[in-house]
C-alpha cells in the first residue's frame, strides 16, 4: 500500500459512529442517492441520513424496488448504484435485485441491517442469515462485526462492485455495530489486497484476433452490455473499428445502443427473438468478434449448431466467462474498451489486403429483405409493435429518451422495434427476466435525470408486481411514464402456450385486471388509455408532454404474437417467421393490401 499522506491520516483520526461512518463513506464515493425502505436494525443509519444534506433518500414502497431503482440508476449513469433496507425481510426482499445485477452485470451497493452481534445466530426477531442467503447471487459480499472495520468496508465493496465484471456486493451491518463508535479512514488509504482484475488485454492475443479478422470473408460483431458497462468511449470506438473494418454488428438484448439502431451495418438484436439477418449471420458467419457478452442461451440457441463453421474470438474483462459455454480460439481477456483500441490501432496499421465482403453483404441483404419484424397492420385494433413504433417516431429526435421495460412480449417488442442511437439509454431485465424491474427502474432513471423522458414499456401483467412505486415517483416529483400494452394476457407464456404447449392456456390469461386510469387517478397520477389507431399519436403526446407520472393504458391485439422466435433447442436457422413476407411489406414498413 502507498504512504499514507496528512489527509489520509487526519481522516483516520476522526471518530465516528458507525452510522456516521456509513454516510460519510457514500460522500466520499460521490453517492448522492440512496434508494431504501427503514426498519428497526437501520435506523441508526436513517438517523445519520436525517442529521445531513450530501445523499438524498429514496423512499420506495418495497425493498425490491430499492433494488431495481439502484439498478436502473447505474445503468444509465454509469456510476454505483445503493441501496438500504432493514434486516430480516428487508433484506430477503432484496434478492430478486441483487441477483438481477448479478446476472446483467450491473453495479451496486446493498446496505442491509442485521441483529445485534450478540444476538446473531439466536433466530432473533427479524433475523436471517443474509451472508449466506445473498452468496450464490452477490458479487461478493461483507458481515461486519467491528466497526473498525466498517469504513474499510465500505469502500471495498464500491471497488468490487465497479471494478472488473461489475456487479452487486452486500454490506451486512449489525444494529451495534452502527451506534458503535470507531475511527473512519478515506477511501484513499484502502486498496483491496487480492482482487486487482486484469484490464489491458495480452498483445499477443490482439495480434491473434487481428489475423482471424484480416482473412474473414463472411464477419460478425457480436456485441453486449460489457461494451456498454466499460463506459461511452467504448461505444464510440466501437463505431470506430465497425466503419474501418466494414463488418456487419449485432447486440444482444443487453447491448442495444452500444451501436446505433439505424445504422446500415446494424443488423439488429440478435437471439431467439432477434433478426432473420442477424441469426443467418451469426449462423453462417466464418469470423465471430464477440465483445462484452457471454454466449447466454437466448444467443445461442441449440449449441452444437451455433455457428458451427467459425473461428471465434471473444473480448471479456471476466476470465470466468471465457469458454464456459463455447469454447473460443483466441480468448482476449481485458476491458472492451482497451481491447476496442487495440484492434482498431492494429487494423489501421494493417498494409495487408484483406477479402472482399461484397458477396458476404450481398447474402445479409437478401435476408434483411425478408423484413422479418413487419406485422400486418391494422386500422381497427392497435398493433403492438405499431404502438413502439409510433413512440419511437414521436421521441427519435430527442436526446434525454430513457427506456425501461418490465418483461415479456412487450420487452422483445420495444427491443425489435426502438431503435436505441446512444448507450445507457435503454434499461432491462436480461438474465434473471423479473417481471416488475421496469417501474422501479424507471424512478431511478428518473431520479438520476429529473428532466428527462423516461418511459416503461410494461405488459399489463408485468406491472402489477411492482405497483406501488407508481407512489414513489407522485411522492418525488419524478414524472415516469408507464406506457401499458395491454392484451389481457401474460403474453409471453401465452405464446408459448400456443406454440409449444398445444393450446393449452393454463393460468395465464388475465380476467380480474383494474381499471389502470382509475388506478394511476387514485394514487394522484395521471390516467390515459386508447384502443384506436387513428387516436394513438394524441395519446401518445398526451403522455409524453404531461409534467407528472402517467398511467398509459394502451389496449393493443390480444393475440399477436412476438415474431420471429427460435424455439427453446433450435438452430438459428430454424426460426419462426411472420408470415408476412418482405414482398408485402412497402417501403414505409407498412403492409400491402
Amino acid at each position: 500500500m502507498a504512504p499514507k499522506n496528512k489527509k489520509q491520516k487526519q481522516d483516520e483520526q476522526q471518530t465516528l459512529t458507525g452510522a456516521e461512518i456509513v454516510l460519510r463513506a457514500l460522500t466520499d464515493q460521490g453517492v448522492d442517492t440512496v434508494f431504501g425502505y427503514p426498519g428497526g436494525a437501520v435506523l441508526p443509519i436513517y438517523d445519520a441520513i436525517y442529521n445531513q444534506n450530501s445523499v438524498e433518500h429514496v423512499l420506495v414502497r418495497h425493498e425490491q424496488g430499492a433494488g431495481h431503482a439502484a439498478e436502473g440508476y447505474a445503468r444509465s449513469t454509469g456510476k454505483c448504484g445503493v441501496a438500504l433496507v432493514t434486516s430480516g425481510p428487508g433484506a430477503t426482499n432484496m434478492v430478486t435485485p441483487i441477483a438481477d445485477a448479478m446476472l446483467d452485470s450491473i453495479p451496486m451497493v446493498v446496505l442491509t441491517g442485521q441483529v445485534p452481534t450478540h444476538l446473531i445466530g439466536t433466530d432473533a426477531f427479524q433475523e436471517c442469515d443474509t451472508v449466506g442467503v445473498t452468496r450464490a447471487c452477490a458479487k461478493h459480499n461483507y458481515l461486519v462485526k467491528d466497526v473498525n472495520d466498517l469504513a474499510r468496508v465500505m469502500h471495498e465493496a464500491f471497488y468490487v462492485a465497479t471494478s472488473g465484471r461489475p456487479g452487486p456486493v452486500v454490506i451486512d451491518i449489525p444494529k451495534d455495530v452502527q451506534f458503535a463508535s470507531g475511527d473512519y479512514c478515506g477511501p484513499e488509504s484502502v486498496e483491496h489486497r487480492t482482487y486487482q482484475p486484469r484490464t489491458e488485454p495480452k498483445e499477443r492475443r490482439i495480434e491473434q484476433a487481428l489475423e482471424l479478422m484480416k482473412s474473414a470473408s463472411k464477419p460478425i460483431f457480436y456485441t453486449g452490455g460489457g461494451v456498454i458497462n466499460s463506459g461511452p468511449e467504448a461505444s464510440k470506438v466501437l463505431r470506430e473499428l465497425v466503419a474501418a473494418t466494414g463488418f456487419p454488428v449485432t447486440s444482444t438484448l443487453m447491448g442495444l445502443g452500444a451501436y446505433p439502431g439505424e445504422d446500415e451495418k446494424f443488423l439488429g438484436m440478435l437471439g431467439m427473438h432477434g433478426s432473420y439477418e442477424a441469426n443467418n449471420a451469426m449462423h453462417d458467419c466464418d469470423v465471430m468478434i464477440c465483445v462484452g457478452a457471454r454466449f447466454d442461451d437466448r444467443v445461442t440457441g441449440r449449441l452444437d449448431a451455433f455457428a458451427p463453421n467459425s473461428k471465434k474470438i471473444h473480448i471479456d474483462i471476466d476470465p470466468s466467462s471465457i469458454n464456459k459455454v463455447v469454447r473460443v480460439d483466441v480468448p482476449v481477456v481485458g476491458d472492451c474498451e482497451k481491447a476496442l483500441k487495440a484492434l482498431l490501432k492494429g487494423w489501421k496499421a494493417n498494409k495487408k489486403k484483406t477479402p472482399s465482403l461484397t458477396e458476404w453483404w450481398a447474402q445479409i441483404e437478401e435476408w434483411r429483405a425478408r423484413k422479418s419484424f413487419a406485422y400486418p397492420k391494422s386500422d381497427k385494433v392497435v398493433k403492438p409493435q405499431y404502438a413502439i413504433e409510433r413512440l419511437y417516431e414521436l421521441t427519435k429526435d430527442r436526446d434525454d429518451v430513457y427506456v425501461t421495460t418490465e418483461v415479456g412480449q412487450h420487452q422483445m417488442w420495444a427491443a425489435q422495434h426502438f431503435k436505441f442511437a446512444e448507450p445507457n439509454h435503454w434499461m432491462t431485465s436480461g438474465g434473471l427476466g423479473t417481471m416488475g424491474y421496469g417501474l422501479p427502474a424507471a424512478v431511478g432513471v428518473q431520479k438520476a435525470h429529473p428532466g428527462a423522458l423516461v418511459v416503461d414499456i410494461a405488459g399489463e401483467a408485468s406491472i402489477q408486481m411492482c405497483m406501488q412505486e407508481f407512489s414513489t415517483a407522485l411522492q418525488h416529483n419524478l414524472p415516469v411514464k408507464i406506457f401499458i400494452l395491454n392484451n389481457e394476457w401474460m403474453g409471453m407464456v401465452r405464446q408459448w402456450q400456443q406454440l409449444l404447449h398445444g393450446e393449452r392456456y393454463s393460468s395465464s390469461y388475465s380476467d380480474t385486471l383494474p381499471d389502470f386510469v382509475k388506478l394511476a387517478e387514485a394514487m394522484g397520477g395521471h390516467g390515459i388509455q386508447c384502443s384506436d389507431p387513428a387516436k394513438l399519436d394524441d395519446a401518445l403526446l398526451e403522455m409524453i408532454n404531461h409534467d407528472g407520472p402517467v398511467i398509459f393504458d394502451c389496449l393493443v391485439e390480444k393475440a399477436e404474437n412476438c415474431l420471429p422466435m427460435i424455439p427453446s433447442g433450435a438452430a438459428h436457422n430454424e426460426m419462426i417467421l411472420s408470415e408476412i413476407t418482405g414482398d408485402e411489406i412497402d417501403e414505409d414498413g407498412k403492409q400491402l393490401v
